[in-house]
C-alpha cells in the first residue's frame, strides 16, 4: 500500500486502480488534479487485478474477490483514520475495476464517509437477479440492494459505449445510491471510450478543494 500524508491535510482519499494498473498509477490522479494537500492511501491488488473476470460475472464468482477488495479498502480507510482524519473527511475513488470496488465499498460499508468517485464503474451488486439477462454483455443483472443510509456524495462517470461498463449499470447504480440517501451526480460522455476524462479531474478538484 502506498501512502501520502502531507502536513495539515484536511481530507483523505482511498485510491483504487483498474485492471493492469498499479497503486503508483492511480496516485498520480491527485497530481493531475492539483491536489497535493490531500492525504492518500493506495492499496494494490495482487497481480494488479481486483478480480479475474468482468464485474458483471455471477455473484458466486465475484464475491470472494469483492470481499478481499473490501477488506483492502477498509484497511486503507483505517490508515487514514489513524492519521487523524474522521470518516466524514475520507473519500473513495477508483477507475474501472477500482471504480466498481469503490462503489461497492461505499454502498456496503460507507456509512459516514464523505463520498465516492467512480470513474468508469458501476456497483457489483449483492446477488444475481432471476430471469433473462438484460445485460448487453450477456450476464444476469444483479440485486443492487444495500443497507443505508449513505449521506455522502457519489460521482459516477462513463462513456455511452464503454466496452467494459454498461451505461445501464451505471444508471441503476446511481438510482440505488440515491435510494440510500447519497447525493449523486452522473457524467455521461458521448461516444465510445474507457478512461479518465478532464471532467473527472475537475470533479475531484471541486469536491476535494472544499
Amino acid at each position: 500500500m502506498l501512502t501520502r500524508f502531507p502536513q495539515g491535510a484536511k481530507a483523505g482519499i482511498v485510491l483504487l486502480h483498474g485492471r493492469g494498473g498499479s497503486a503508483r498509477d492511480i496516485l498520480s490522479l491527485l497530481d493531475h488534479a492539483g491536489l497535493p494537500q490531500i492525504a492518500a492511501t493506495v492499496p494494490e491488488a495482487q497481480g494488479n487485478s481486483w478480480w479475474p473476470t468482468s464485474f458483471l460475472a455471477p455473484s458466486a464468482q465475484m464475491e470472494p474477490y469483492v470481499v478481499a477488495g473490501l477488506d483492502a479498502v477498509a484497511e486503507a480507510v483505517d490508515v487514514l483514520r489513524a492519521s487523524g482524519l474522521g470518516r466524514h473527511q475520507i473519500w473513495l475513488c477508483g477507475f474501472s475495476q477500482g471504480a466498481c470496488l469503490a462503489l461497492e465499498a461505499f454502498a456496503r460499508n460507507g456509512e459516514g464517509l464523505a463520498g465516492v468517485f467512480a470513474l468508469s464503474g458501476g456497483l457489483v451488486g449483492v446477488a444475481d437477479l432471476e430471469g433473462p439477462s438484460l445485460s448487453p454483455m450477456g450476464y444476469l443483472d444483479k440485486q443492487l440492494t444495500h443497507s443505508g443510509p449513505r449521506t455522502g456524495t457519489a460521482y459516477l462517470s462513463v462513456h455511452e459505449r464503454d466496452p467494459h461498463i454498461p451505461l445501464s449499470r451505471v444508471q441503476s447504480s446511481a438510482a440505488a445510491l440515491r435510494a440510500l440517501g447519497a447525493e449523486v451526480a452522473v457524467q455521461i460522455f458521448k461516444g465510445a471510450g474507457h478512461g479518465v476524462m478532464p471532467e473527472d479531474i475537475a470533479a475531484l478538484r471541486q469536491h476535494l478543494n472544499g
